[in-house]
């Protein structure tokens, strides 16, 4: 049983490897195949010489043959290698009409290149001289062979000889344009309007050479006429396909005067099948049958009737069996079928992958920068210190002893006890005459003869050395601030790559939803673009009739949108209309949870108009606030533009996404490498929150922050040295969790050391502040700068700044308007 079982299986994997075997030739076979039809026809030329061969048959009128000196100039222009085929190909075309046709097509090109090589020696530039050369070859061919050889020149043959070149310098600028876009030129841009028009006519040309052909009573021309109406109209819409229908069959009753209803059947076919595409191939040909029959009926009896719909069957046919990759490719040249928009969709996400990768790679080279620093600085430092400290005193015993003639007692044979003696009066050299030292002193008296110039020698190299160790510790300070900087910047860089490769979701569905929802409400939308819809971060674009001041946006549109939606909506930015029948465009995003309410007291000293006390506040990105002091060192001018540009550094460095403790240490570092002056200021700055109002504080040598909640008063602080004392210090980071309701109360040394006769300024102030009845900020910050003076007797001895925040939960100033419906998907 086992090994029926397990030969069974061996079969079952035999057969599966064959398929697999079979499916894998039959998919290389067929590549090749393609490889090979794409050989023939694009690099062999066979597809110029079908062209060219048809073409050459083309007539208008019977008698006008304006489409084969157009062609080959065109190919002569694009691909010259081919141009030998082209001339063979048409000149068969024509003797198939006519060896009179044949010849004027012949004598029309060796004109047409006399003349090129004629005005090529004197203007290279010859592009856009090229029609009119051919009007000119098409003009002298005719006049002579009609002149000379058939000696007819009357009015009317001078009419049409004058009409033929003008039709072919008006196809020579066509076929410039659509030659290449068939054959000779593969692009992957969109097809422009008029280039999109050339290449019809240069397909509807092409089947006027078929004129006359016919297979069981079936007209050729018709056939591929109407799968070429059907093809476009598949590919591109109603728009496309009823142009295409009227193109074509104006060609084609020009070339055969009994066939002008063609135009109108190919026409309305195109439209129908057009308007019937969502049926797939299967609408798009029940349209050609319908527009066959109701047109057929006006322009065909009964017999002729039949033919044409058994000739629009056929097409039917044909456009069945194209390929649906076929389809595809030539609608991803069209603009506006959802192949183009695909195609473009792919350009684009190619382009933003490729930045995201390279920001990307910017981010991976920072982020190493900032190991390389890293790494310098988590050397061990006992080694490094082992290693100078050997250094100095080689230098000591070189200018000393050296010279001694007590050297190979003191070094070969004392070695360690000489080392000991020297290495402890490095370390106590400050202070050798205290009398703690005085023992050392005496004993390095009685063990060395130059003690005295020993230690000189000692406390001389001592300042080189104490410089160089301070030097390599402010390289070393510097190394890890530019470290924090290098992985910040990586961060902000590695975020934002990640940014780029999100992708605008596609929003159509809800976009109809919320223009319905609106229009039913009575209110006229242009358009709306959806953004996001996340929770939180909605981002809506809008376009409306300009509303003439009424406020329809924030009255109306935002609270539908925040019943649709089911979060509040509110209005981001809006522009008016400059004029009366003008647009108004909108902008509606999520509504912050919180908003903060603040309120400013500030003074100079001694009531002057420049203080050396800065504050700012700012709404940063990610839905935070910024509040923050700085102070200063002293007063005046000097203090208030020191202290006014640590809070524009800072502001620029936390608008680019940088973490607030690594800006601080940006800042810092800044303040302490830029100047040699004893320039310093403090820092308070406070990061709240305002999705859940959870704040961070960072405190540079500032003073206490409190918090009054109902009847408690919190005191927030943190201890660190203001900045630009030392480069390298550790911000302390206070994170304290604020509620709907509370008063943030900053203030500079000026307020909270301002009240004279006080032992205890924060019991002081805490009391102050609770005192308080009102809620309004700037009436808490006026009051307590009112407070401060007073106790002073009215006088300013100090800048004072104070800055009082309210938490509150943001209530939206408009009441959502319930529409009753379904809500957005």
């Amino acid at each position: 049983m086992h090994e029926t079982g397990r030969d069974v299986t061996e079969v079952a994997y035999a057969e599966v490897a064959i398929v697999d075997r079979v499916q894998n030739t039959l998919s290389q076979s067929m590549t090749k195949l393609k490889q090979k039809t794409e050989i023939l026809f694009f690099q062999k030329g066979l597809l110029i010489m079908i062209i060219g061969f048809l073409l050459g048959r083309a007539l208008i009128l019977e008698q006008i043959m304006p489409f084969a000196i157009p062609f080959f100039a065109a190919v002569f222009t694009m691909k010259r290698e081919k141009s030998v085929l082209a001339l063979i190909t048409l000149t068969a075309g024509a003797a198939t009409v006519g060896w009179m046709n044949a010849g004027i097509v012949f004598v029309s090109i060796l004109i047409f290149l006399t003349l090129r090589a004629i005005y090529n020696r004197f203007n290279p530039s010859l592009m856009k001289a090229v029609p009119y050369i051919v009007f000119a070859s098409s003009l002298i061919a005719n006049l002579t062979i009609h002149a000379i050889v058939l000696k007819e020149l009357s009015l009317y043959h001078l009419s049409m000889i004058a009409v033929e070149a003008g039709l072919s310098f008006i196809l020579t600028m066509i076929f410039l344009q659509s030659v290449p876009l068939i054959s000779l030129k593969r692009r992957k841009q969109a097809l422009k309007t008029e280039e999109i028009i050339s290449v019809i006519i240069l397909l509807a040309t092409i089947l006027t050479g078929t004129m006359g052909w016919s297979l069981y009573d079936l007209s050729v021309e018709h056939v591929f006429s109407r799968y070429l109406v059907l093809l476009f109209a598949f590919c591109a819409g109603a728009t496309i396909g009823s142009t295409v229908g009227v193109v074509t069959g104006l060609i084609l009753s020009l070339a055969n005067v009994s066939s002008l209803y063609q135009m109108s059947l190919l026409a309305f076919s195109g439209l129908l099948g057009g308007l019937l595409k969502e049926g797939k191939k299967f609408g798009v040909g029940v349209g050609l049958l319908i527009g066959t029959m109701l047109i057929g009926l006006y322009g065909s009896d009964q017999t002729n009737l039949m033919n044409t719909v058994f000739e629009s069957l056929v097409a039917i046919m044909l456009f069945f069996l194209t390929p649906q990759s076929m389809i595809s490719k030539i609608a991803k040249f069209i603009p506006g079928t959802a192949e183009h928009a695909a195609e473009q969709q792919q350009y684009a996400r190619k382009v933003r992958d490729v930045t995201a990768n390279r920001v990307e790679q910017f981010s991976s080279v920072f982020q190493a920068l900032s190991k390389s620093f890293s790494q310098n600085i988590l050397v061990p430092e006992d080694t490094d210190d082992e290693r100078e400290i050997d250094y100095f005193l080689s230098n000591v015993t070189e200018k000393t002893c050296q010279t001694c003639f007590k050297k190979e007692m003191c070094w070969s044979k004392n070695f360690n006890t000489t080392y000991d003696y020297m290495h402890t009066i490095m370390q106590e050299c400050d202070d050798l005459s205290s009398p703690k030292n005085t023992s050392l002193k005496r004993e390095w008296e009685r063990y060395c003869i130059k003690s005295a110039k020993v230690v000189d020698a000692i406390q001389h190299e001592l300042t080189y050395y104490q410089a160089n160790q301070k030097l390599k510790k402010q390289v070393k300070e510097s190394r890890r601030l530019v470290a924090d900087q290098l992985l910040g910047v990586s961060q902000v860089m590695g975020d934002f790559a990640k940014e780029i490769q999100r992708e605008r979701e596609n929003h159509s569905i809800q976009e109809e939803q919320i223009l319905d929802a609106l229009r039913e409400f009575g209110i006229e939308i242009g358009h709306a673009d959806i953004y996001s819809l996340e929770q939180g971060n909605v981002d809506i674009e809008m376009s409306m009739p300009n509303c003439n001041g009424r406020g329809e946006c924030e009255k109306l549109i935002a609270p539908i949108l925040s019943d649709i939606l089911q979060e509040t909506i509110v209005v981001k930015r809006e522009e008016c209309a400059a004029y009366p029948n003008g647009n108004c465009y909108v902008s509606f995003g999520s509504a912050k949870t919180y908003v903060i309410e603040t309120g400013i007291a500030n003074a100079a000293m001694g009531g002057g108009l420049v203080s050396g006390d800065s504050y700012s506040t700012m709404e940063l990105g990610a839905g935070k606030y910024a509040i923050a002091i700085s102070d200063g060192m002293g007063n005046g001018e000097r203090a208030h533009l020191e202290s006014n540009e640590t809070l524009m550094l800072l502001q620029k460095i936390l608008q680019s996404g940088i973490e607030e403790k690594v800006a601080i240490k940006s800042v810092n570092s800044v303040l302490s490498l830029r100047t040699t002056d004893e320039i310093f200021t403090t820092l308070d700055l406070a990061m709240i929150d305002l999705q859940d109002a959870s704040a961070r504080f960072l405190k540079i040598g500032s003073t206490p922050s409190f918090v009054k909640r109902g009847d408690r008063v919190l005191k927030i602080e943190a201890s660190n040295l203001p900045m630009g004392i030392i480069q390298e210090f550790d911000v302390d980071v206070v994170s304290e969790q604020l509620k709907a309701g509370d008063l943030l109360v900053m203030m500079s040394d000026g307020i909270f050391e301002g009240p004279k006769h006080v032992e205890n300024y924060e019991m002081w102030m805490k009391r102050k502040i609770n005192e308080i009845e009102t809620e309004e900020p700037q009436e808490v910050a006026d009051i307590i700068m009112e407070e401060v003076i007073r106790s002073r007797g009215g006088q300013i001895e100090d800048d004072m700044t104070i800055v009082v925040a309210k938490v509150k939960r943001n209530l939206p100033k408009w009441a959502a308007i319930p529409l009753h419906r379904k809500k957005v998907m």
